[in-house]
Formats: structure tokens, sequence, C-alpha cells
């Protein structure tokens, strides 16, 4: 197990809180580890000095300001808080959903019988054959008649 893990592990190592198996696995990582070693050591060194200093029991007064700091503290929102919406957000986006969905499936007001009505299907038919609107394109246009060619022009060949 690589060092970098083990400082993880090393506080409930000596505290005597790890797993049996994580205890193991820290006493097999120190017998081979020098540096990791020496951590342990310095860390006991550490707890050693701080079981020597007296212990000191806070007094009724200690307590009360502290109590009374705790109260003042303002309370932060949870991380849920801000994701999770209010009653009346979810309400206000589920009846917009809903209106939405009614007003997208009512005819186009240009067209108050629907996309499916007979007017619409007559018009259809009417523009179906495209062959038949060239040829009155055709007929209507008066300019399209000084273009064609004349058939009765005299023939002018050289010799």
């Amino acid at each position: 197990m690589s060092c970098k893990r083990m400082e993880n592990k090393l506080v409930a190592f000596m505290d005597g809180r790890a797993t049996a198996s994580d205890r193991r696995a820290v006493e097999s990582h120190l017998a081979q580890c020098e540096a990791c070693r020496a951590r342990v050591e310095g860390f006991e060194g550490v707890w050693s000095m701080l079981g020597e200093l007296p212990f000191h029991e806070p007094t009724e007064a200690f307590d009360v300001r502290l109590r009374a700091r705790l109260a003042a503290e303002p309370v932060r929102p949870s991380f849920w808080a801000g994701i999770l919406p209010s009653p009346r957000l979810a309400l206000a986006v589920t009846v917009l959903a809903v209106f939405s969905l009614w007003l997208g499936s009512r005819p186009m007001p240009g067209n108050p019988a629907g996309p499916s009505s007979p007017a619409v299907e007559s018009e259809f038919r009417m523009i179906e054959d495209l062959q038949v609107l060239e040829n009155y394109d055709v007929l209507t246009s008066l300019d399209m008649h000084q273009q064609l060619p004349a058939e009765n022009a005299p023939k002018v060949h050289k010799n």
C-alpha cells in the first residue's frame, strides 16, 4: 500500500479505531516503510506531550458564552435546499407546462379548422398537379409570348 493512502489510516490506527483489516495493512506497511514509522513515532511523541498537560474543566460561564455564540450563528442552508424547489415553484412550473401543452394542441388562429380540414385538403388538391400550374403561368404571362421563335419568319440563306 502506498504512503499516500496510509496517511489517512495512521490516525485511526494510533487511536485504536481502525478495523482489523486496516490495522493489519498499516502494520505490514510500517514494517517495510521507514518514513511512515518515523511519522508514527512523531505522532506518539506529540500525543505523549499532550497527555502530560493538565486537564482543565471549562467553567459554567465559558459554557454559557459558547452556547450563546453557537445560537447566534446564522444557519447555513444545506446543499439540497438550493436544488430542490419550493412547493410553490414546483406548482407554478407544472401549471405552466400543462398550459403550454394545452395551448400547443389548439388549432392556429389563421386556420380555425385545424391542419387536416377539408379546406386545406381542397387547396392541396388544387396545386397537386404542378404541370397545370406551369402551363397556366406561361399562358397568363404575355412576356413569354414575345420570346417564342417566329415560325413564319423568312429564312435567309447565305450562298
